[in-house]
C-alpha cells in the first residue's frame, strides 16, 4: 500500500471509531444476511465480539505502516482463526460487509478512492490471515499423521 491509501484508511477509520459499537453491529447483521450460515460460528456475547473486531481493525489500521511488524500478529490471528472453522471464502463475506459497513458509517465521505484503499488493506491483511491459516492447518495435519 501506498502512503497515500494508508492516509485514507487511517483518516475514514478515525471517523468510524466514534461510533464503534454501532459499526460493529451494522457489520454482523450485514455479514450474517450475506450468509446466514457464518452465524454458527459465533457463540459468545456479539456486543464483546465487535469491540474485539473493532479493536483488531484499529491495530491493523494504525499497523499498516508497519507492515513488517503488523504481519506475524494477523498470521497469528489466522491460526486462530482455523481452528474456528473459518474458511477461505468467508473472507470474501467479510470483505463485502465490512465495505458496506464503512459505506453506511462514514455516507458520502466514503469515496470510491477511500473504499479502494480499505479493499486493498483488506485484502492485504486478509491475504495474511489466510497464510495462517494455511500454516495452522498444516501443522494440525503433522500432528494427525
Amino acid at each position: 500500500m501506498n502512503p497515500h491509501e494508508i492516509s485514507l484508511v487511517k483518516i475514514s477509520f478515525q471517523k468510524v471509531a466514534p461510533i464503534a459499537d454501532q459499526a460493529a453491529a451494522l457489520f454482523y447483521a450485514r455479514l450474517f444476511e450475506l450468509d446466514p450460515a457464518l452465524r454458527e460460528l459465533f457463540h459468545g456475547d456479539m456486543a464483546e465480539q465487535g469491540r474485539k473486531l473493532m479493536q483488531m481493525l484499529a491495530l491493523a489500521v494504525n499497523g499498516l505502516d508497519r507492515l513488517e511488524t503488523l504481519a506475524p500478529a494477523v498470521r497469528a490471528l489466522g491460526m486462530r482463526h482455523a481452528a474456528y472453522h473459518v474458511r477461505d471464502e468467508h473472507f470474501d463475506t467479510v470483505g463485502e460487509a465490512l465495505l458496506w459497513t464503512l459505506g453506511k458509517g462514514l455516507g458520502p465521505e466514503f469515496t470510491a478512492e477511500m473504499q479502494a484503499a480499505w479493499a486493498r488493506a483488506y485484502w492485504l491483511l486478509a491475504e495474511t490471515m489466510k497464510a495462517g491459516a494455511r500454516d495452522a492447518l498444516a501443522l494440525q495435519s503433522r500432528h494427525v499423521a
